[in-house]
């Protein structure tokens, strides 16, 4: 266990950076949007040109590393993260900064489908649940401690966009200097959505939920903190009890998804986000610690239903068919990431902050509501179902059943 540990320090190490990074400049750049005056919906479409490069790498980056190699790609991907930051405190207009943020998400989806396709190749069936809870556990800590680093400085000055320029160029070394050997090529995606939608219905409007649902609160959830007039440390804490209830679901969810009807736990997870999102809006920053708690059990659901979706297509599907079903599923994930900040932004700007709440609380009755009547068209029907994965937290668009497996798995 040891030495599969060493195996991936380097690269654990340059994980651990990256989400520093990641997590800083996720908080910072909604708290500056805000006191530039930007409308929420402004701020919605300048997130919607992170979540459009997030999808576009992850179907263009497989190219360039088959062409160039893991190592070269990588240190390109950082350098553009490093970029595009440091580009956002030199040119601060709304239309700029969707373009640079559109560079950063493709930067970020990009690292992340190289690390996730670098650690497959170091893990075996005896360890790889343990790894990947390292791996999750990086990614958690990094982005945690990331937004933490907000509260320290002032978000209108250079001096925050400077430091999360080093620490994104700081994330290069481990990886370059590392004398691990590079892993084989990526699989470049291909994707059917008929044939996704013909496997699984739910799978394929899940998808597109699941993408609203994260892709809607890391794009306005600090916005959120800041209109209920939250500190910047609350703010920071109320990301961290989302990023935390997921991380610490993910496992259990799935398990009992595996022994019953995977639909009914997405009936569950759904009724429950729906609770969780009213109980959250019934309170405001003079009871900071009732959002933090409500927070938290939004995010035990929030996070694993991308999962879920993945596994319950995975279960009607060939064994030639987990690539491609999965690849569409991420795309239309992606779109639901592209849409969904833009409805909630244009929600909030009319009926407030709490618009975001009731927008995640319609998407999870949505959900829930959709694979109940699933249930009623089609019983189950999974005579060998696939082992649940649990997705590393912060990710948006890849999981352990994405193309960067192995199909025959």
């Amino acid at each position: 266990m040891l030495s599969s540990l060493a195996s991936i320090a380097t690269l654990m190490l340059s994980t651990l950076l990256m989400m520093a990074g990641f997590g800083l400049m996720g908080y910072m750049l909604p708290i500056r949007s805000l006191n530039e005056g930007w409308s929420t919906f402004i701020i919605s479409v300048i997130a919607t040109g992170y979540t459009f490069g997030f999808t576009v790498s992850c179907v263009v980056t497989p190219i360039f590393v088959r062409r160039v190699g893991h190592v070269r790609v990588f240190g390109a991907l950082i350098t553009l993260l490093t970029v595009s930051i440091l580009l956002c405190s030199l040119v601060v207009e709304w239309w700029a900064w969707m373009i640079f943020r559109g560079l950063a998400g493709f930067a970020i989806a990009g690292a992340y489908l190289l690390i996730e396709s670098w650690l497959n190749e170091r893990v075996t069936n005896e360890n790889r649940g343990a790894l990947f809870s390292v791996y999750m556990v990086t990614c958690l800590v990094g982005s945690i401690g990331g937004q933490y680093i907000v509260p320290l400085g002032n978000v209108n000055g250079p001096e925050l966009f400077i430091i999360c320029a080093l620490i994104f160029s700081l994330a290069l070394f481990p990886v370059a200097l590392s004398t691990a050997q590079s892993p084989t090529p990526i699989a470049e995606a291909r994707f059917d959505l008929k044939r996704l939608y013909r496997r699984s219905p739910i799978a394929f409007f899940g998808s597109l939920l699941s993408g609203a649902l994260s892709g809607t609160w890391g794009s306005l959830g600090g916005v959120y903190s800041q209109t209920i007039e939250m500190t910047t440390t609350q703010g920071a804490t109320l990301l961290a009890a989302f990023l935390a209830g997921g991380a610490l679901s993910q496992v259990p969810i799935g398990r009992l998804s595996d022994r019953i009807d995977r639909r009914l736990v997405m009936i569950g997870c759904g009724l429950f986000g729906v609770a969780a999102c009213l109980a959250m809006a019934a309170f405001d920053a003079q009871n900071a610690t009732a959002i933090y708690v409500a927070g938290f059990f939004v995010g035990t659901v929030l996070y694993p239903v991308y999962s879920l979706n993945v596994a319950h297509a995975n279960d009607l599907a060939e064994p030639d068919e987990y690539v491609t079903l999965s690849s569409a599923i991420m795309i239309l994930y992606g779109l639901g990431t592209v849409t969904g900040p833009v409805m909630a932004g244009s929600l909030m700007q009319w009926f407030g902050p709490n618009a975001l709440i009731f927008f995640l609380a319609t998407a999870f009755a949505l959900y829930s509501g959709y694979a109940a009547w699933r249930i009623s068209r089609r019983p189950d029907t999974a005579a060998d179902k696939t082992d649940f994965q649990a997705v590393a937290i912060p990710m948006q668009g890849t999981d352990g059943a994405s193309p960067l497996n192995d199909p025959d798995r």
